[in-house]
């Protein structure tokens, strides 16, 4: 897959499952770009400065994001947690 691919699939999957979670908990997140595989990702509203932010996305964006799309090969978390 190109990285244009990848953007557009993780798009659906953020758009579709990721989105209402973290709005669920005030939050919110961007996919600002896509790298050879890497996706970057802000995090926003409740979910900046968040102490559990990593986790969340590490163990299940990332992990979601894995498992729906394959070529991804790893989640950057870019946001300014001050």
């Amino acid at each position: 897959m190109t990285d244009q691919e990848i953007l557009d699939a993780v798009n659906v999957v953020m758009e579709e499952e990721v989105t209402p979670a973290l709005q669920s908990h005030g939050g919110g997140g961007n996919v600002t770009n896509v790298n050879n595989g890497i996706v970057y990702i802000e995090l926003e509203g409740g979910c900046k400065g968040c102490p559990g932010a990593r986790m969340t996305m590490k163990n299940g964006i990332e992990t979601l994001l894995k498992e729906r799309v394959p070529a991804v090969k790893e989640v950057v978390d870019i946001t300014d947690h001050v």
